[in-house]
């Protein structure tokens, strides 16, 4: 099978790495890629928007199977055109990638459903939302509607915070048009997790549960990014926990789109909050997170390109009533290494140095981020590694991984310190 893999991030490397584990494979592309992807895989100088030149590339090389790791793409409708064309292809159609292009689209979703998930209100005019928020107070959450890169969401400890992120988002539009419209919401407190699954719409199969850590610095201190780190499994999430969010928040998710008339296949991601009433839903994504990939599948034993297919295909049946997914028990850290200045402005092209020294370590996989190949490998994003480590116990996971991180440098790159330790 020829695969192709649509992204340019450490999650599209974890998946292009995985899919070269797997026994149906002859090649592997990437689309873009990055200096890392192409140790596993063909890297095409196409970007991951870019739906007509991907479109062209996967029709003439005859692509068995095209594979999309980030929100634009399936949010443009790359689902739509290639099934149209007759190509398989593993992610959710346009109508249903709102679930997470659209907050307010997925949050209307949940209150008509009965999904739990915070109190909100929709407001397209900035007056409105201010009115509302001098109503309910501080803290609260203001959320753009759309896609921001994973930083759409301000947690305001004040009112006057809350009403400057407002007109951060809708006047002086700091995240373009995904601020045209906000949702201003309760804040909800807990501990977050993580849970992925694959579904057909007719058939659901859990991937291990995980936990990100969303801000840059430790202790959960400083603004959003697209996640510093993560691990997995997450301890806090018990079985009781995990059936309690299988039940009530992803089949009840899956069985309201039904009603609606969309048909779902691909990964749904939901974001999780276990507050002190049970566990109530902050987000969903259309799509692997980043990096809770990159601390799952080090994890996965199955073959990932049939559990792709079935999902891809509708015949997830068959895999969910028969062996489902393999995993290995031992935990997986990933720690992100980020530039100087993320998630503001940074420097590109600086010399990432200890790759080979990281690499040979036991049970360590380097994931390349925003990095690009020249005369060796330089940064080229602000996310520029993700390092996993596996270990017997999630503190052994903890120590190798920071070993391995240790091994590595390039100019201002930082990193958190604390990455598991609330599974400690």
């Amino acid at each position: 099978m020829k695969i192709l893999v649509v992204g340019s991030g450490g999650r599209e490397h974890a998946l292009v790495w995985k899919i070269a584990q797997s026994k149906l494979v002859d090649k592997i592309f990437c689309a873009p890629g990055n200096g890392g992807t192409c140790r596993h895989a063909e890297n095409i100088d196409i970007n991951a928007d870019d739906i007509p030149g991907l479109l062209a590339f996967s029709r003439k090389e005859h692509i068995d199977l095209t594979v999309v790791g980030p929100e634009v793409p399936l949010t443009l409708g790359i689902v739509d055109e290639f099934e149209k064309n007759g190509l398989p292809i593993f992610g959710p159609d346009k109508r249903a990638a709102a679930m997470e292009g659209s907050k307010v689209f997925s949050k209307e979703l949940m209150r008509k459903y009965n999904v739990p998930t915070a109190d909100f209100e929709v407001f397209d005019e900035p007056d409105a939302a201010c009115a509302y928020i001098e109503k309910i107070g501080a803290p609260c959450v203001v959320k753009a509607d759309g896609l921001a890169a994973g930083k759409g969401v301000i947690v305001a400890k004040s009112a006057g915070e809350a009403k400057n992120a407002v007109r951060q988002i809708m006047q002086e539009r700091i995240f373009g048009d995904a601020g045209s419209r906000v949702i201003v919401e309760e804040c909800l407190t807990g501990q977050e997790a993580s849970i992925l699954v694959l579904t057909d719409s007719k058939d659901v199969i859990p991937l291990a549960s995980s936990q990100d850590h969303k801000r840059i610095f430790d202790n959960d201190e400083g603004p959003n990014t697209g996640g510093m780190g993560a691990y997995s499994p997450a301890p806090v999430v018990t079985q009781a926990l995990f059936d309690d969010i299988m039940k009530n928040i992803i089949y009840r998710t899956i069985d309201g789109l039904v009603k609606e008339g969309i048909t779902y296949r691909g990964i749904l991601y939901a974001g999780v909050m276990l507050t002190k009433d049970g566990p109530k839903t902050l987000e969903f994504n259309a799509r692997f997170g980043d990096p809770e990939t990159e601390a799952i599948l080090p994890r996965l034993r199955s073959d990932i390109v049939e559990a792709m297919l079935a999902t891809a295909g509708g015949n997830l049946g068959k895999l969910a009533r028969t062996s489902g997914l393999s995993w290995d028990p031992r935990p997986c850290v990933c720690v992100v290494c980020a530039a100087k200045g993320y998630p503001g402005e940074y420097k590109k092209g600086l010399p990432v140095n200890g790759l080979d020294a990281a690499a040979k370590m036991k049970d360590v996989m380097v994931f390349h981020a925003g990095t690009t190949k020249a005369a060796g490998i330089v940064t080229s994003g602000g996310r520029v590694l993700c390092v996993s480590g596996l270990g017997a116990t999630i503190k052994d996971a903890i120590d190798r991984t920071y070993q391995a991180v240790a091994a590595i440098n390039f100019e201002g790159m930082q990193y958190r310190r604390d990455i598991g330790r609330k599974a400690l």
